[in-house]
C-alpha cells in the first residue's frame, strides 16, 4: 500500500503545500496499521518525528470518506497548552475538508462548547480532568455526543503511566464507551516508552482488541551534549586538585580506544569544540553563583530553556538570573513557566517563545517537557539531574527541531562538603546520576518501564463518587458492576470495595436510601461539587511549619513524622503533621538534608542506581564531560575505590593508628567517637585496616553481578550502606532495617539519603548484618508489617477519605518494592557465603 496515495486529496494537498519531499517512516508505518487493521495502535518515536500527523492523516482520511454522525475522534492531551497547540495545527489541516476540531477545557468559552453540544462532530480535544467534568455534568448527553466515536488518541502516553492520572484517563474512556455503546480504537503517542509491549497491553485493556506497535527505522541520532560541574562557592574541582599539590590528574582513563566507531544502535555525541561551548556572550556579576553564572553567560542572544526539578527552584533560579541582568544594567531576558502560574502568564511566555525574533530564555519545570510548540529552540540547560531517562529525553527533545541536532547542557551544582562531612556525603550524586541517565540510553536505549500494577485506592474513591454523582442512586451491586469491572482496578477485590463503602457510609460521603440504594452523602457533595474534584493529582496545599511557638515557613505535601526537612537554613525533625489544620510541628536537629517544599525525590529506578555504581567503578571517559565535571568524577572515583564502595580495591574505611586516612581528594580524620570525617585535601592513599578488618571487608564486599561492597565501616560503630536500589526498594529496605532488624543488630540513628545511601550506628559486625537482614527478608511476612504502628501514609490525593486499612495496604503492597529489596539482600548474603567457601 502506498500511504500517500491512500490519503485523502486534501491531505495530499497539505503535504505538497508544505514542500514535504517524502513521508517519514513513522507515517508510512502508522498508515499501514490504521488503514489495514482493526487493532489499537501505539506509536513511539523520537520527539518532533511527526507522530501527530502519522495518527491523524489516516483518521481524517476516513472521516473525509465516511463522516461520523457525532464526535468521531477524541484527542486526550495531558496539558491545556498542548491541546491549544494541537488545535492550531489540526484546525488549519481540517478547515478545507469541513471537519470541525473542537476544544473542551477550562479556558474554552461557553459559546464554543455550546456549538459542539448543538452539533457534535469531528474531533474533540480534551484533558482527562475536562472529560471527567463532561461525564459528570453532561451524563445524559454522552450518547448523543459520542454515539459514533471511532478513535481515542492519547498523546504523550508516557506522562500518564506512572500515577492515578493515567488510570483516570483509562477509566473515563471505558465509562464513556459503555455509556455511548461504542468501542473506539485507541491510538497512543509517545516519544519515550520503556516497555512498549506492556504499554500496548495497558492501552488496550478493556477493549478486547490487540495492539499493533509499528516497527520502523528511525534516522541515526546525534546529540550535542555537555555536562559541567560547579561548586556553589569556593574553588572548583580542578583547583581543589591543584591545591592538593597538583598530584591528581583530572582526566579519567578510557578503558578502550577513545576514537572507536559508535555501534549502529548507539547515540552519537557530537564533539563540541571548546571554543564554541565556552564562547561567552555575556559576563556574570563577580559574586554570581558559578553554575547560574555559567547559564547567564551562555544564553544571551539565544532562545533557550532552563529545566529545573521543582517550581521552588524555578522561582529561585529565575529571580537570580534576573538579578544578574539588573546588576549588569541589561534588560531582563528571562521568562518563567510552571504549573502554579496563571494560565495567562504561562501563555504569554509561550507566545514570546514562539516569536522567532525574540531571544529569551525560559526557566521551567516539567510543564514545557511535553510537546507544546514554543518555536525554534537553540539549546536547553538542565540544572542537576532529572529523575528519569524518560524526562531527560523529553527535555532534550525540545531542542533540535528543524533539522538541527538536539542540544542540552547539564549544569550540576554541589555545595562544598562541610569540614567534617561523612564520606558518603562527599560523593557528587547528581553528577553520577546524570551520567547514568545519559549512558543508559546511549548504550541500551533503556527507558523506565511503566508502573502499571498498583493498588489505586485513591482513584477507586474518586471513581465511586464520580459514578454515583453522575448516575444517581445505584444499588451496591450495580455500583460494584460499574466500577470493579473497569480494567484499571484489576487488583482490587470485592472485599476492598466493601470496606471502602462501609467507611464512606460512616463518614457520610455516601448515604443509604430507604430502598437500600446508594447516593452521594452530605460530606461527599462538598467534595464532588468542587471543581478540584475533576483532578486526581495533588493540589499544592500549603502547610505551616512550626517549632514550638515560632513559625518557620510553609511547605506542601509534608513528609510523615520521623522524617527530616530543611527550612529557614536549618534541619528539622518532623514530630507531627496536623492534616486538618495544615500544620507541621518539628524540632531542630543537626545534619543536612535537601530543602523540601513538597516535591519528593522522584521515583528513580533500580537500573539507574546500578548504572550509577558502574559510573564510579569504570574508567571510561564520557565525551560530553567538561573540565570541572571530569575532575570531580575522577575525585569521586578515587574516593569510592579507596572506600570500597565500588569494589575496585575492596578497601574499607576504618580507624587507623595515625588517626587519619588520606585519599586523592580529601583527608578523613577520626573524631573521639571513631567516626570518619572529611577535614581537608591530600593526594595519597593508605590502607590502615587490621588483618581482621581487611578479612571481613573482603568477605562482605563481594555481591552478585556487582563486585562491590554495599556496607562500609566509617569508624567505630558507624556504618554506611550503599544498596544501589531504586526509590521504593530502598524505602522497603530502610523500613526492614528499622522495624525488623534494628533490635537484633543494635542499629540506632538510621539516617537515609534516599535512594543513594543510609548511615547508622550498629553493634553487630558486617557478617551478622548480612545474615540477619537476609533471614528477615526471606520470611513470609505480611507487607503491612513494614509500616510503623499507627502509620497511615497519605500518598495520593484522596487517601484522606479512605479507611486506614486500605491506605496502609495500598502503600505496603502497591508502593513498596519488597520483591526488589528481597532479591538484593538475599544476594548479598549468598555472595558472602560463596566467599566463605572459597
Amino acid at each position: 500500500m502506498n500511504a500517500f496515495n491512500r490519503y485523502a486529496p486534501f491531505i495530499q494537498d497539505f503535504i505538497y503545500a508544505h514542500d514535504w519531499e517524502n513521508l517519514r517512516s513513522i507515517q508510512v508505518a502508522a498508515a499501514d496499521a490504521i488503514f489495514n487493521t482493526e487493532d489499537n495502535v501505539l506509536l513511539t518515536a523520537s520527539t518532533a518525528s511527526g507522530k501527530t500527523e502519522a495518527a491523524f492523516f489516516p483518521i481524517l482520511t476516513e472521516f473525509w470518506e465516511n463522516p461520523p454522525a457525532t464526535v468521531g475522534a477524541l484527542y486526550i492531551g495531558p496539558l491545556k497548552a498542548l491541546i491549544n497547540d494541537q488545535f492550531q495545527r489540526l484546525d488549519a489541516l481540517c478547515e478545507e475538508a469541513d471537519i470541525p476540531v473542537w476544544r473542551w477545557h477550562g479556558d474554552v468559552s461557553s459559546s464554543h462548547k455550546a456549538k459542539l453540544l448543538k452539533k457534535p462532530s469531528g474531533i474533540l480535544q480534551i484533558t482527562p480532568e475536562s472529560l471527567e467534568a463532561l461525564l459528570l455534568h453532561r451524563h445524559a448527553a454522552v450518547g448523543r455526543l459520542f454515539g459514533d466515536l471511532r478513535y481515542v488518541v492519547i498523546d504523550e502516553v508516557h506522562s500518564l503511566l506512572r500515577g492515578d492520572r493515567g488510570g483516570q484517563a483509562l477509566c473515563l474512556i471505558e465509562r464513556l464507551s459503555r455509556m455511548a455503546g461504542v468501542n473506539p480504537r485507541r491510538i497512543g503517542l509517545s516519544a519515550t516508552i520503556g516497555d512498549p509491549e506492556r504499554t500496548g497491553a495497558f492501552l488496550s485493556s478493556g477493549t478486547g482488541r490487540g495492539c499493533v506497535i509499528p516497527r520502523f527505522e528511525e534516522p541515526r541520532r546525534t546529540w550535542r551534549l555537555s555536562m559541567e560541574h560547579f561548586y556553589m562557592a569556593g574553588p572548583q574541582a580542578p583547583e581543589r586538585a591543584v591545591e592538593a599539590l597538583g598530584a591528581l590528574e583530572a582526566d579519567v582513563v578510557h578503558g578502550g580506544n577513545p576514537h572507536e566507531p559508535y555501534a549502529d544502535d548507539e547515540v552519537r555525541i557530537d564533539a563540541l569544540p571548546s571554543g564554541e561551548i565556552m564562547a561567552r556572550t555575556d559576563i556574570a556579576p563577580q559574586e554570581a553563583d558559578p553554575g547560574l553564572g555559567y547559564i547567564f553567560e551562555h544564553t544571551r542572544g539565544r532562545k533557550c530553556l532552563v529545566f529545573v526539578n521543582s517550581r521552588e527552584e524555578a522561582e529561585a533560579v529565575c529571580s537570580c538570573l534576573r538579578s544578574y541582568c539588573e546588576a549588569q544594567h541589561e534588560p531582563d531576558r528571562f521568562l518563567i513557566h510552571h504549573g502554579n502560574l496563571s494560565a495567562s502568564y504561562r501563555e504569554s511566555a509561550e507566545e514570546l517563545m514562539r516569536d522567532d525574533e525574540q531571544r529569551q530564555t525560559t526557566v521551567t519545570t516539567a510543564t514545557l517537557e511535553l510537546g507544546i510548540d514554543i518555536g525554534r529552540l537553540e539549546r536547553a540547560f538542565q540544572i542537576d539531574a532529572p529523575f528519569t531517562v524518560s524526562s531527560f529525553l523529553q527535555r532534550m527533545g525540545r531542542t533540535g527541531r528543524r533539522d538541527l541536532p538536539p542540544e542540552m547542557h547539564f549544569v550540576m551544582r554541589e555545595e562544598q562538603p562541610e569540614p567534617r562531612a561523612m564520606l558518603p556525603e562527599t560523593i557528587p550524586w547528581k553528577l553520577i546520576q546524570g551520567i547514568a541517565l545519559v549512558q543508559l540510553y546511549r548504550e541500551e536505549h533503556w527507558v523506565e518501564p511503566p508502573a502499571l500494577d498498583r493498588l489505586p485506592y485513591s482513584l477507586l474513591y474518586h471513581q465511586v463518587m464520580s459514578t454515583l454523582s453522575s448516575c444517581g442512586e445505584l444499588t451496591p451491586a450495580e455500583l460494584a458492576n460499574r466500577v470493579l469491572t473497569l480494567s484499571y482496578f484489576h487488583r482490587i477485590s470485592a472485599d476492598d470495595l466493601r470496606c471502602l463503602l462501609h467507611h464512606l457510609i460512616e463518614t457520610e460521603h455516601i448515604e443509604v436510601t430507604e430502598g437500600g440504594g446508594l447516593i452521594v452523602g452530605l460530606s461527599g457533595e462538598r467534595i464532588t461539587n468542587s471543581f478540584k474534584f475533576y483532578a486526581v493529582f495533588q493540589e499544592n496545599e500549603e502547610f505551616t511549619v512550626r517549632c514550638e511557638s515560632a513559625e518557620l515557613g510553609t511547605i506542601v505535601n509534608p513528609p510523615p513524622a520521623g522524617e527530616r526537612i530543611a527550612i529557614a537554613g536549618h534541619c528539622w525533625l518532623v514530630e507531627e503533621v496536623d492534616w486538618k489544620r495544615h500544620l507541621v510541628y518539628c524540632t531542630q536537629v543537626k545534619g543536612r538534608v535537601p530543602a523540601y517544599f513538597g516535591d519528593c525525590a522522584g521515583d528513580i529506578d533500580t537500573h539507574v542506581l546500578e548504572r550509577m555504581r558502574r559510573v564510579l567503578e569504570e574508567n571510561d571517559v564520557y565525551p560530553y564531560l567538561m573540565g570541572n565535571a571530569r575532575a570531580r568524577l575522577a575525585q569521586a572515583r578515587h574516593v569510592a575505590a579507596n572506600a570500597g564502595i565500588t569494589g575496585r580495591n575492596h578497601g574499607s574505611i576504618a580507624v587507623c593508628a595515625k588517626n587519619h586516612i588520606d585519599d586523592a581528594e580529601d583527608i578523613w580524620e577520626a573524631d573521639e567517637h571513631g567516626a570518619i570525617h572529611c577535614v581537608g585535601s591530600a593526594v595519597a592513599s593508605v590502607d590502615t585496616r587490621t588483618p581482621d578488618e581487611a578479612r571481613i571487608a573482603n568477605e562482605t564486599e563481594t555481591v552478585p553481578s556487582m563486585g562491590a561492597g554495599p556496607l562500609i565501616n566509617l569508624g567505630g560503630d558507624t556504618w554506611a550502606l550503599f544498596p544501589w536500589l531504586g526509590s521504593y526498594a530502598f524505602l522497603a529496605l530502610e523500613r526492614l532495617l528499622k522495624i525488623k532488624c534494628a533490635a537484633e543488630l543494635g542499629i540506632k540513628g538510621l539516617d537515609p539519603s534516599r535512594p543513594y545511601f543510609m548511615q547508622f550506628r550498629m553493634k553487630a559486625d558486617a557478617r551478622t548484618f548480612f545474615e540477619v537482614v537476609a533471614a528477615e527478608a526471606e520470611m513470609d511476612f505480611d507487607p503491612i508489617e513494614l509500616l510503623y504502628p499507627g502509620e497511615v501514609p497519605y500518598f495520593d490525593k484522596y487517601d484522606e477519605f479512605l479507611p486506614a486499612e486500605l491506605v496502609r495496604k495500598g502503600f505496603a503492597e502497591g508502593v513498596l518494592d519488597i520483591d526488589g529489596m528481597r532479591r538484593r539482600v538475599v544476594g548479598w548474603r549468598d555472595a558472602m557465603m560463596r566467599g566463605r567457601e572459597l
